[in-house]
């Protein structure tokens, strides 16, 4: 922005005339960002520049790019992290502004359009951005509690139910926790992505089986009646078949993120024996998946209808079928041919040289009897003491709390 442009939109937004002024807000500008970058967690000094933000002098991105180059030497500063929280609210209020002056709006549907995808598009590089800020933000200092924080609100604020977004996130969070095991705040992000991730799966495919139950409802006498003839001959109706073909996605793609993300933590216990973070992500894994299952039981049970096979417990030789990248519909958007990172990771990784594959585990439900097996097999195998102690506790978990509650 140059210095004619802030001086006109000052002038429109404020009335301050006197270019004296104007000066004195640029050195109060410079002044606040050196005192930021020798000590961040000024507030004062944050609390002038949200004023100067407000009144046009500061750009958000620059302001934004203020706090980045702060986090490079005050990785956890907290002052910071909720001024970033601040200026994302402004970015948001704007795109939010231009949405509803859009719907207000009939004519010029052209440019309002062209303006929308500019503000969406801003709006996904600047949610880009943040997660790479604080990938950087964890990897300068463990545990950063901080951190992580502001990525699970990012999520929650500009990415709320979008699949896809959580998916990747999944994904590429894999190789991070594999090579920062001992990270409580990184593995519990991980365990806030699967939690939405089961959610909003679980809601798109009730949503369709609703939808799917409405239209059926609305068929006439004769299409009914045409419908039973066609169904003898072996054909589905549109609406059976797209409730037939979310069935199939949502409930075997639930399994496949229990499955992976079991597999995952068995690898890294193995392979990274005494680290307590692991155990205790294994255990809310698990009561996680207990919960969905019991859920899911319950659900079926209540509608009459019968419990698939693969959420039951038992047989350890039951392989789950996967149909995650073979066209699906999730959240009204197809995703067709293009594998997700996460269906290759029963392979091993190339990129990660601390992950060592300890043998194939079987493709089947969690349930207790593999739990207390995967414990046995610890306590067989493994001399490190600590490993043990950890792999008694999570025994004795088991039989206290899943246990009680099955």
């Amino acid at each position: 922005m140059s210095t004619t442009s802030c001086y006109s939109t000052v002038s429109a937004n404020i009335g301050w005339t006197d270019k004296f002024v104007f000066v004195c807000l640029l050195a109060l500008v410079d002044i606040t960002c050196t005192l930021l970058l020798l000590n961040p967690d000024f507030t004062t000094a944050w609390n002038i520049r949200k004023e100067l933000l407000q009144n046009g002098v500061l750009n958000p991105e620059k302001d934004l790019y203020l706090g980045k180059l702060a986090l490079t030497k005050f990785p956890k500063s907290p002052e910071t992290w909720i001024h970033r929280r601040w200026v994302l609210q402004q970015i948001l209020h704007t795109f939010s502004d231009a949405n509803h002056k859009k719907n207000e709006q009939g004519e010029r549907e052209q440019a309002n359009a062209v303006r929308s995808q500019q503000l969406s598009d801003h709006l996904a590089r600047t949610l880009h951005q943040e997660m790479n800020v604080c990938s950087d933000a964890a990897s300068r200092y463990p545990s950063n509690y901080n951190a992580w924080s502001h990525r699970v609100w990012v999520l929650q604020h500009m990415a709320k139910g979008n699949i896809k977004v959580f998916h990747d996130e999944l994904s590429s969070m894999r190789l991070w926790v594999s090579m920062h095991v001992s990270d409580h705040s990184g593995f519990h992000y991980r365990q806030f992505l699967l939690n939405e991730l089961i959610t909003e799966l679980c809601r798109a495919s009730a949503s369709t089986t609703w939808l799917a139950q409405q239209q059926s409802s609305t068929v006439s006498n004769s299409s009914l009646h045409q419908h039973s003839c066609t169904e003898r001959n072996g054909e589905l109706s549109g609406a059976d078949t797209a409730s037939e073909e979310e069935r199939q996605f949502s409930l075997p793609t639930v399994l496949q993120l229990f499955l992976q993300e079991m597999e995952l933590c068995s690898d890294l216990i193995q392979s990274f024996p005494g680290h307590e973070t692991l155990w205790s992500h294994r255990r809310h894994i698990f009561f996680l998946w207990h919960q969905w299952r019991t859920e899911h039981q319950h659900n079926c049970h209540s509608k009459g209808e019968n419990v698939p096979v693969d959420v039951s417990d038992g047989n350890p030789g039951m392989l789950v079928q996967s149909s995650v990248g073979q066209g699906e519909s999730v959240n009204c958007k197809t995703h067709a041919s293009e594998p997700m990172e996460v269906d290759t990771g029963l392979l091993p990784d190339p990129h990660d040289s601390k992950r060592l594959k300890r043998g194939v585990l079987p493709s089947c439900p969690p349930s207790l009897p593999s739990e207390h097996s995967f414990v046995s097999i610890i306590l067989e195998s493994c001399c490190n003491y600590e490993q043990r102690r950890f792999a008694l506790a999570y025994k004795k978990w088991l039989g206290t709390v899943i246990g009680l509650q099955g």
